[in-house]
């Protein structure tokens, strides 16, 4: 019998990928194009028969810049917007129009879709993990290091790293990967390394003059981002010179960053139990799409790795 084991999907930095990835090979414009589709099938295949969860959650971006976030800090992901007058995230037209497809293709094979309106899949992923951690493995799918923060080796949580080594050769980054990679001990404390840090990816400055191996060390030394700010503000002595004067600089930084860097735990995801399908949940609505998208290879490559057969 196989371990239960719950795996949770960063969908669209893995739609993302694919869309990248996977030629496009349309003979012309007037086709829909299909490259991000056929690829984020083919990688819940492979995840699938690579590491044999018995429940699997697609997670969703309801929402990619939460308020909340941008309220703390204006630049999270400001760069990223498509137009000033629009809260639209900048995604290529040729993606854009892939994306409710890859929401039908979902539905109809009976996979597990959840988002929560006005959260990003982050806050998702965040709060199933929460919710489940301990009562069984969990492997979060994802090239976002943001994630990172949910590694627990105490409850079975890691990371499989899509960024270098594809779907089929993740990074399994779990408490040893941060410790070697990173210099920090736990997910906790690279959330709060990522805070000094900044990101400028997703629009967050950091603190002037504090890298990522400043950051690791001073996270390490002191345990916290609370325990770091209560010596500075307690006069340390060891924290002097510049780098004194640049986290006293950053404090109202400081303030703030933990509320956008770190995932919701809580946010409204509705109870969903994710199990694999026993059965194509909508077989007309399979057959249509492939049949229009050219989808039948990589929808038998899922049917197939969740044994479905010829149902």
């Amino acid at each position: 019998m196989t371990e239960p084991r719950l795996m949770l999907l960063d969908s669209a930095s893995l739609y993302f990928r694919a869309f990248f990835g996977v030629p496009d090979d349309r003979a012309d414009d007037s086709i829909t194009p299909t490259n991000a589709v056929r690829g984020f099938l083919d990688f819940i295949a492979t995840l699938v028969r690579d590491h044999q969860p018995t429940r699997l959650i697609a997670c969703w971006d309801n929402d990619w810049r939460p308020q909340f976030r941008v309220d703390a800090i204006p630049s999270y992901k400001s760069h990223r917007v498509a137009d000033a007058g629009t809260v639209e995230e900048e995604v290529p037209d040729a993606l854009s129009v892939q994306v409710p497809i890859i929401e039908e293709a979902l539905a109809a094979l009976g996979i597990a879709r959840l988002g929560a309106d006005g959260f990003e899949a982050d806050d998702v992923i965040g709060t199933l993990v929460a919710r489940h951690k301990g009562a069984l493995p969990i492997d979060v799918v994802t090239g976002d290091r943001d994630l990172f923060q949910l590694v627990d080796d105490a409850a079975s949580v890691r990371v499989l790293y899509t960024a270098r080594g594809g779907v089929r050769n993740p990074d399994l980054v779990d408490q040893a990967f941060l410790a070697e990679k990173y210099g920090v001990a736990t997910g906790d404390q690279y959330a709060d390394m990522a805070a000094l840090r900044g990101d400028t990816s997703d629009g967050l400055p950091g603190v002037a003059g504090v890298g990522e191996k400043t950051a690791a060390k001073l996270i390490t030394a002191y345990g916290s981002l609370v325990a770091l700010r209560a010596a500075i503000d307690g006069g340390d002595p060891a924290i002097k010179g510049a780098q004194r004067r640049n986290l006293e600089a950053g404090a109202a930084y400081l303030d703030v960053a933990p509320l956008v860097v770190r995932v919701a735990l809580d946010a409204p995801v509705a109870d969903v139990d994710g199990a694999l399908p026993a059965h194509i949940a909508d077989l007309s609505a399979m057959s249509r799409l492939a049949s229009t998208y050219g989808l039948t290879s990589p929808m038998n490559r899922v049917i197939d790795a969740l044994g479905l057969g010829g149902d």
